[in-house]
């Protein structure tokens, strides 16, 4: 990181950041250029590891990249403001993460639902009924537990 004094430092400061974002990009190697998608998202700190979990059908571009290629980077943001600085400089004022790792398709029944139960809950959504929803059986669920992640902040 080019400006040290901007790098967010530790994984709970990190995963702060996370919690109060409501997307993440997800980019894949996606043969001669690069795929990215906005995904909804939930997430969850464990000592120092970050895993994102997100969800989509099983079937379409982004499934047929992460069977090939599960190597994923994640990115998500705040924005707040643009600011006028003394002697006529602007800034943004910002706070962001970036974390690599393997997307991992969750096969399990109590697992998935598991990780969509952290999905509802990181928009607020704990009361729905994920265990009834008739599109359980079709949706498909994938961990990523970075392996590397920085934090950057402006304020």
């Amino acid at each position: 990181m080019r400006r040290d004094e901007r790098a967010v430092k530790g994984a709970a400061e990190i995963y702060d950041i996370l919690s109060r974002c409501d997307t993440i990009r997800v980019g894949m190697n996606g043969g001669e250029y690069p795929y990215v998608v906005p995904m909804t998202f939930g997430a969850e700190l464990d000592g120092e590891k970050i895993t994102v979990y997100f969800h989509c059908a099983g079937q379409g571009r982004k499934w047929d990249i992460l069977a090939s290629d599960p190597r994923v980077c994640v990115e998500a943001d705040l924005y707040y403001r643009v600011e006028e600085l003394d002697g006529g400089e602007v800034t943004a004022r910002y706070e962001s993460v970036i974390g690599t790792g393997k997307a991992r398709r969750l096969t399990g029944q109590a697992e998935k639902v598991a990780a969509l139960k952290v999905i509802l809950a990181h928009y607020r959504e704990s009361g729905f009924p994920v265990t009834s929803c008739k599109g359980l059986s079709r949706v498909e669920v994938f961990k990523v537990t970075l392996d590397e992640v920085s934090g950057k902040r402006n304020m």
